[in-house]
């Protein structure tokens, strides 16, 4: 059996145990690496989950957390290409892929990404004036994104984008570009309503000279209609005087003219219309004896006419 000493020595080897297996064991969490020295050199990173170390030569100088980070930027002066001096802010999101250069090849890593951002937001926006800082922030973010991604590759760090937050003018200028933007205002208002008028006039415009077109078309086909009817009913009216002469040229018989029938019957015709316009006196025309001797031929053929 051991006496109190030997318990005493139990005891104290047991600690050391423990002491030892403490230092040994290193259990790192999910998206989380620690960095490894040996004798004060770096030796390996200790990936998630359960890492030994050797005590007394190996150490865990720290722990980096790879997950993605935000890192805003406080507003700066900047001083664009037109000499306006702006107040920018932005917001960096980036992370680590390379934890050792994370650790080895930068003193203060967020000190340094923000200095870098500074300089690159510097010299991005004093490429542009004014007025294509206000409507390019996507070509800012860009151009910020891709200046810091090159220049933190060394570092072990990945750039995934760049925010712009605010983009603040002096008030002197913030004045001057609200009265632009009313009168552009004004003048899109003036220009609309021009351009509706415009096109109102041009549809009036057409509009009458379809009316006109119309119209006119209607009048042609008027016209046309007219002059055929009356060409339909001179040529009807020939038909039937045609049909009145071979009436009487078959009356009549070869012998005898149906053209002086006709002849006396129009001439007949024609006093009795000038008897009804006359008020007083009638006079004859000096061709009355050849109308005369006209309705004596008449009688001749009626009489003729009644002894057959």
């Amino acid at each position: 059996m051991f006496g109190l000493a030997g318990y005493v020595v139990w005891f104290v080897v047991a600690l050391v145990v423990l002491y030892l297996v403490m230092r040994a064991v290193r259990i790192v969490p999910q998206k989380q690496v620690i960095i490894i020295e040996r004798l004060g050199k770096f030796h390996r990173a200790g990936q998630p989950g359960l890492n030994i170390v050797v005590p007394f030569f190996d150490s865990v100088r720290t722990t980096i957390d790879i997950r993605e980070r935000i890192s805003p930027i406080e507003p700066q002066p900047v001083i664009s290409r037109d000499n306006v001096n702006l107040t920018v802010d932005c917001v960096i999101y980036y992370t680590i892929i390379d934890p050792v250069k994370a650790i080895y090849e930068v003193q203060n890593l967020a000190w340094g990404i923000e200095q870098l951002a500074l300089s690159a937001l510097r010299n991005v926006i004093g490429a542009m004036d004014l007025d294509h800082t206000l409507t390019g922030r996507d070509t800012i973010n860009t151009q910020l994104r891709s200046a810091l991604d090159l220049s933190t590759a060394a570092w072990g760090v990945k750039i995934i984008r760049v925010e712009l937050k605010n983009i603040n003018p002096p008030e002197d200028i913030k004045l001057t570009m609200e009265k632009q933007m009313t009168a552009e205002r004004v003048r899109r208002a003036v220009v609309t309503a021009a351009e509706g008028e415009k096109s109102a006039a041009i549809l009036k415009a057409e509009g009458e000279k379809q009316s006109r077109i119309v119209s006119a078309e209607g009048a042609k086909q008027a016209v046309i209609l007219a002059a055929e009817g009356q060409a339909d009913a001179r040529l009807k009216v020939a038909q039937a005087e045609a049909a009145a002469i071979r009436a009487v040229s078959e009356s009549l018989g070869k012998v005898e003219s149906p053209a002086q029938y006709l002849i006396a019957q129009r001439y007949l015709e024609s006093l009795v219309q000038i008897a009804q316009g006359a008020n007083k006196t009638v006079f004859l025309p000096f061709e009355a004896s050849g109308a005369m001797a006209a309705l004596g031929g008449i009688k001749e053929l009626l009489s003729s006419e009644g002894k057959k």
